[in-house]
Parts: structure tokens; sequence; C-alpha cells
């Protein structure tokens, strides 16, 4: 997809990450908005139908907990929150569970920081599972980890943890379901004269400044957390739009042509996952590998242990390493699934010997085929 292309409907895109904001889940005096919830699942459930494979990123833990708890609106100490947040994420997942069963869908909770979509060998973890999850026809339901996190624990982490989410799984879409109905030239609520901006082309220091401040005490982001989220995922080939969640069936609204703000993608999200390990990352280590790895490799298949002749360099599971074949010549790039000793152990058996060779049940792979790029000849 060259930039200027844009998909509207949800309903054509194949993998959408939805965030749902604090004050859009939670009222303040009555707790969690169960009827607004119920659309959103049977949104959900309509596009899941439709074929697109659907991740939630939840926020709402603390602000459920804090109501459940009968906290005093306002700021709360470091402690505060992760204790509102042990509460909220209990009843946050429950009632996740409840909508989207209702429709014949599983849920599955998953809690993460940002540093699960930062440090490599933690990424492939998270990864790995939403991809099973999804895979599995369940819906990921993602939170912040904010019973144990720290520095994590401000406004807008959900809004750039989304744009994460959306990267890491490669989504053509990310849906930011928010308290306006998109981005204005100013902050609509307090300057009369803003005027709304239907797409946006690419996120510069003009788009930047027309972010305002966090617009709730329930919302932990404003429009300036969710610029730089529109920042990350279009850089990464995922098309963004902001929209009003203050309906029932607010992505049915969307799908049909509702009103929103669409950021352009800059590519598609696999081309820009595949030049990120072609080239950004630095190698630290070598796979060698022989002829049949070399035709599986080139027929966009995964590299097997089977295949791997010998293997050089220290590196750790997530690092990237360079495939060569017997000759020398680079075949391609990726992401280790296993630590160089582990490597060792399991090259030229095949996938299931791995268990019993190292005492616990690896990959089947040692890339696979979405964490590799092979070289053009």
């Amino acid at each position: 997809m060259k930039s200027g292309d844009l998909k509207k409907r949800l309903s054509s895109h194949r993998r959408i990450v939805v965030k749902i904001g604090s004050a859009l889940l939670v009222d303040p005096a009555q707790g969690l908005r169960r009827d607004w919830l119920a659309a959103l699942a049977a949104d959900v459930a309509t596009l899941a139908g439709g074929g697109a494979e659907m991740i939630i990123v939840s926020s709402g833990a603390i602000a459920l907990g804090r109501s459940v708890l009968g906290m005093p609106r306002g700021g709360l100490k470091l402690e505060e929150s992760q204790a509102a947040a042990a509460i909220g994420q209990i009843a946050l997942a429950r009632a996740w569970a409840e909508a989207l069963g209702a429709h014949g869908l599983q849920a599955g909770q998953i809690l993460v920081t940002l540093g699960d979509t930062e440090e490599r060998r933690r990424y492939l973890n998270a990864r790995s599972t939403m991809a099973t999850l999804l895979k599995l026809k369940a819906v990921p339901v993602i939170n912040e980890n904010d019973t144990v996190a720290t520095s994590e624990i401000r406004y807008g982490d959900n809004d750039r943890l989304a744009a994460r989410i959306a990267t890491m799984m490669s989504a053509d879409c990310l849906v930011l379901l928010s308290d306006v109905d998109g981005l204005y030239t100013a902050p609509p609520a307090t300057d009369p004269d803003a005027e709304f901006i239907a797409e946006v082309e690419t996120v510069t220091p003009r788009i930047e400044a027309m972010a305002g401040a966090a617009g709730s005490d329930l919302s932990r982001g404003g429009m300036q957390t969710k610029i730089e989220a529109a920042r990350i995922a279009t850089a990464a080939g995922t098309a963004m739009a902001i929209a009003s969640g203050h309906i029932d069936h607010p992505l049915a609204a969307i799908d049909a042509g509702g009103r929103a703000t669409w950021f352009h993608p800059h590519g598609n999200p696999v081309a820009a996952r595949k030049k990120w390990i072609a080239g950004a990352l630095e190698p630290r280590g070598t796979l060698i590998v022989d002829d049949g790895a070399v035709t599986a490799l080139k027929a966009g298949r995964s590299l097997l242990p089977a295949g791997v002749r010998r293997v050089e360099g220290t590196f750790a599971r997530g690092d990237a390493v360079v495939i060569r074949d017997g000759d020398g010549n680079e075949i391609g790039r990726g992401l280790s699934a296993y630590d160089c000793a582990d490597a060792e152990r399991i090259l030229g058996r095949n996938s299931r010997e791995i268990s019993g060779i190292l005492g616990y049940a690896g990959r089947a792979e040692m890339i696979h085929r979405d964490d590799l790029t092979v070289k053009k000849v």
C-alpha cells in the first residue's frame, strides 16, 4: 500500500487492533458501562465473523478498581494505583470474557508493559502468545500490567502500547476509541472555531502542535499521545483511526463511514517488519544451512532445526542472526527462537525431538517465517 492509499472500512482490514479508553468503559459513579461494552463486543463479533482477526487493548483496570473500592476522584499515589489495578484487572477480564462470550468468542487476557514490546526476548514471547490466540480464533484482550509497573503508570501509555501491539502483530489497522471524534486544528472543548481534520497524510510538527491535553480524570491519554501512537503505527505500515466511543456500536459506525480521523500508513505492516529485521538490527550470530533449507526459505517457509548445519557467534533468543548457505552466501536474516547454546544442541534434528533434547517444549522453528526476511537475488 502506497502512502496516500487508505481503506476506511474496518471490514476491509485483515487484522485490527482496537484501543478503548478508561473513560469509555467506566463511569465514575456507576462503574462499568455494561451496555456500551455489550454493543462494542457485538461490533467485534461482526468484524471477526467477516474474517478479521481482532485484538483489544483495553484501558480501565485502575479506573474500574478505584470505582469498586470507592476511591475518591483525583490523583492516586503509586501504591494506590497498583492496588486499584489489582482489583480492576480481575473485574475487567471477567467483563470482557462475558461480553465476548455472549457472541461465542473466547477472550484471552494478556498483561504487558511497554518493555514487553521493546526487549526482543519478551517481544517474541508476547508475539507468539498473541499469534497463537488468533490462530485459535480467540480475541486477545491486552492491558498494561499496572499492578507491578512503576514508570509506566502515567498518562497515555495505552495509546502508545496499542500502537506497539499493532506493529508487533503486523496489524493493518489500529482504532483508538476516544472522548473526541478525531483530530481538530485546536482542542474543540476550548476553541469553538476548531476545524475537524478527516485525513492525515503524514504526522508533521504542525499536526503535533494541534494536540491538546488529557480530557478526563479517568483518561490517562490525550491527543498528544494519540498523535505519537499514529507516528509509531503509520511508520510500520498500519493505518490508524481516531474516533468517538461515546456512541453505541462505535466500530460499526466507523465501518459505515462515520466520523473519524484517518492516518495514512506508509508501506504495509509485513514489509515494514521485514525491513526492520533486514536492516535495523545488528546481527549477533550466523546460522549455516543446507541446500534443502535454502530452497524452503526461498519458498517462504520457516527455518527448521533440521536444516541448520552450523551455529556461529554468541546470541540470545530474540537476537538477529544471519543465515548463510554452505558457500557463505547470505540467504537472509531473522530473529532466532533459541539462544546459541540450545541452537547448537538441536541443529540437524527433527522438531519433534526438541523437547527430549532440551527438556522443554520449544518452538518448532529455529526462525519462524514471520521473523525472517530472505535476501533477493
